[in-house]
């Protein structure tokens, strides 16, 4: 039996337009009973703020069946680290993430009142309300001795209107003003992979439907999983060339992604 996993932004969705063929491939998972998860890189909303984005495009999916870099980073910390505070520097669906581990966070505002020397924990993702000031603090906390965690490496996302500045744009500014090396906890990395192997079941191949080569491939190749690279997202058959991850195969979108299907039994 096989299972599929999909990333989610520029394959099933670009923004909040549904990609043409999305419904129709998630409906024939489900008829045919075939094993399928949701694995985004984008932490700014959890599995339960995703499940409604996509009800909203008439995509029924459960929010178990959907994986975020923000959880897969709590389950992680949650199973690896110590406890301590957090200042997080990310969107929502990332501080909710990050408070049900009960570790406590620690706001900019608290900061300004020194308490950046008790951060124990930054962790980094998509930040739409992106500041100096919290730049500032992630800065000085880490260079203080925090741990620096990023959600995903992906330096920007596709949206309506191109391509938007990503967790990884965000992690590389960290990165230059403390020169530490963060821990990646998204694709295409160990981490979010044992998640995803976990949820997945016993399955005898899994196929990775993504659209960025750094990312999505890369990570099916790392563990042995089919490539499938679509091409409503980020990556371009050119940008195949220069990559050393190479898809197994490429769809105009995830529409064609149905005339395999039906041959699955």
């Amino acid at each position: 039996m096989i299972g599929i996993i999909f990333d989610m932004d520029g394959v099933i969705y670009r923004g909040n337009r549904p990609i043409e063929g999305a419904r129709e491939v998630v409906e024939c998972l489900k008829k045919k009973e075939i094993p399928f998860l949701f694995l985004t890189n984008n932490s700014t909303k959890t599995p339960e703020m995703y499940r409604e984005k996509l009800l909203s495009m008439g995509i029924d999916v459960p929010a178990e069946r959907i994986i975020t870099s923000g959880l897969a980073t709590r389950l992680y910390m949650d199973r690896h680290m110590e406890p301590g505070k957090i200042f997080v520097i990310g969107g929502k669906g990332l501080h909710e993430e990050m408070e049900k581990l009960n570790w406590e966070t620690v706001s900019p505002e608290d900061c300004r009142e020194g308490k950046w020397r008790e951060i124990r924990h930054v962790v980094v993702g998509l930040d739409p309300g992106l500041t100096y000031e919290k730049l500032k603090y992630g800065t000085l906390a880490i260079r203080n001795g925090a741990s620096f965690i990023g959600t995903n490496p992906d330096t920007t996302y596709p949206a309506e209107e191109g391509l938007y500045p990503g967790a990884g744009a965000i992690i590389a500014s960290l990165k230059a003003s403390t020169e530490k090396e963060p821990l990646i906890i998204g694709k295409p990395n160990e981490p979010v992979y044992e998640i995803a192997k976990e949820k997945m079941g016993r399955v005898d191949e899994i196929w990775m439907v993504g659209d960025r080569l750094d990312t999505d491939i890369a990570f099916a190749k790392r563990f042995g999983m089919k490539a499938i690279m679509v091409l409503t997202g980020v990556s371009t058959p050119e940008d195949v060339k220069n990559s050393p991850f190479k898809p197994d195969l490429i769809l105009p979108s995830v529409k064609e992604l149905l005339d395999y299907l039906r041959v699955v039994e």
